[in-house]
């Protein structure tokens, strides 16, 4: 019977939660889902200088705004907690006396250190294959520290404890954990214990090259929401940050990639953060999700704007017309604003071109006379109605819909005028269209 798969996502709370680590959770989420395994949170706290309360619970938001939801850890408990590191300093003091019972401690200016067996050790990775390293050098591999002079631990050691005790089957992490994984290899040796299997993926660069820092453009999960992006489709695009499916699709939903997820299809090659990518990424999921899902995340920027619909009803009939326009979501309190209130701003340049002309009042004051006399107020009759005034005027449409398109709106692009119309109702067009703004 093999051992049921279980994986962690273990940050330090020390500032924000950095892509890399927003990928690392998700690389493990899906490898747990694929599998109908574990997906476990730990929080690696050792380091009382740098952890804050604050970046916690950055790291929480973050990873719920994702959807990343975990099945043990902080809120959620389980069967192998404490989930935080400086909660489990017995179990450490238990694991320490182990390895000095077994004659692998020794103590250097009150330092607690390691005695390397000094051997050649294979790291058997899922993603980068067989890597052999030489650990007989102590000039090059200096002998590991396990706890410092104030009693405070390294992370090589009460990493190694935790997965033990947690019994994780799969350590999923960055390459650049890769040359640590020797070390922890000697420390499972020395404790008697079976290590998981390792999978280290490729490092995030930006798109010049250079390593990821935490001050580059999306580096930082924080900034993700208040820019307009859906969870749904940063899941997406991190998870094609050095994996793919093998079938040149981009566009997957999140059932999919748990579907086809496989480590042995993660490449080993770094992976480039492209910021335009991402966003064109969030446009193609704006564009295709539906309705509902649209205007529970276009609400917060409504708010944000003191931009009020009337009802439900009417907040979906705005969102409908304006939805297929709309590339990000802070851009949205401009599209919708001359909906829901009558104090909208006009763009000068449009006025000037469309509205302040000899032929512009008369025409829309034809134009709101003739809107009078419509029975039926949709989309198609509005049209029927134009198009009349246009053939009575002998004009081109465009010299219709141009300037009533900026009288009822303030804009010169927007949804579909007859749309527009239908939305803003009869009373609220006609006033519209009478009372343009013509002169300077």
């Amino acid at each position: 019977m093999t051992n049921p798969i279980r994986t962690r996502f273990a940050p330090s709370p020390t500032g924000l939660l950095h892509v890399g680590g927003a990928r690392t959770a998700l690389f493990n989420w899906l490898y747990a889902r694929k599998h109908g395994g574990t997906f476990v949170l730990r929080i690696e706290d050792t380091d009382h200088r740098r952890n804050t309360q604050e970046a916690e619970q950055i790291i929480f938001e973050g990873l719920h705004w994702l959807g990343l939801d975990w099945d043990e850890g902080p809120e959620k408990g389980g069967s192998y907690g404490p989930y935080y590191q400086s909660e489990r300093t017995p179990i450490y003091e238990e694991y320490l006396a182990r390895l000095e019972k077994g004659g692998h401690l020794y103590e250097e200016n009150g330092a607690i250190r390691f005695r390397s067996p000094r051997e050649r050790v294979t790291v058997n990775d899922l993603i980068c294959g067989n890597i052999e390293f030489d650990l007989t050098n102590p000039g090059t591999h200096p002998d590991m520290t396990l706890r410092r002079p104030d009693g405070s631990w390294i992370f090589h050691f009460v990493s190694v404890v935790d997965d033990i005790e947690m019994k994780i089957s799969h350590v999923i992490r960055g390459e650049d954990h890769l040359s640590n994984t020797p070390k922890h290899l000697e420390l499972y040796a020395a404790l008697g214990a079976e290590p998981p299997c390792f999978a280290h993926t490729p490092l995030i660069l930006n798109r010049d090259g250079s390593k990821m820092s935490k001050r580059d453009q999306g580096a930082n999960i924080g900034t993700y929401p208040e820019q307009g992006y859906a969870p749904e489709a940063v899941r997406n695009y991190l998870s094609l940050l050095g994996w793919s499916p093998k079938d040149n699709r981009e566009i997957l939903s999140t059932t999919e990639i748990i579907e086809l997820f496989e480590l042995h299809n993660i490449n080993r090659r770094s992976a480039s953060f492209d910021v335009d990518k991402c966003f064109w990424m969030n446009g193609q999921y704006l564009l295709h999700m539906d309705l509902a899902r649209f205007t529970e995340l276009a609400r917060p920027f409504l708010e944000k704007a003191g931009l009020q619909a009337q009802s439900y009803e009417e907040l979906e009939g705005v969102l409908a017309i304006v939805k297929p326009k709309i590339k990000s979501l802070p851009d949205l309190p401009d599209w919708v604003c001359c909906f829901f209130s009558d104090d909208f701003p006009f763009d000068p340049e449009a006025v000037q071109k469309t509205l302040r002309t000899p032929e512009a009042k008369e025409r829309l004051q034809l134009l709101a006379e003739a809107l009078t006399r419509v029975e039926s107020w949709k989309a198609a009759s509005l049209e029927a109605s134009l198009k009349e005034t246009v053939t009575k005027l002998g004009i081109k449409v465009g010299e219709l819909v141009h300037p009533a398109r900026v009288a009822v709106s303030g804009r010169s692009v927007g949804p579909g005028l007859y749309e527009m119309f239908e939305v803003l109702g009869r009373e609220r067009t006609i006033k519209r269209l009478r009372q343009a703004p013509h002169d300077a």
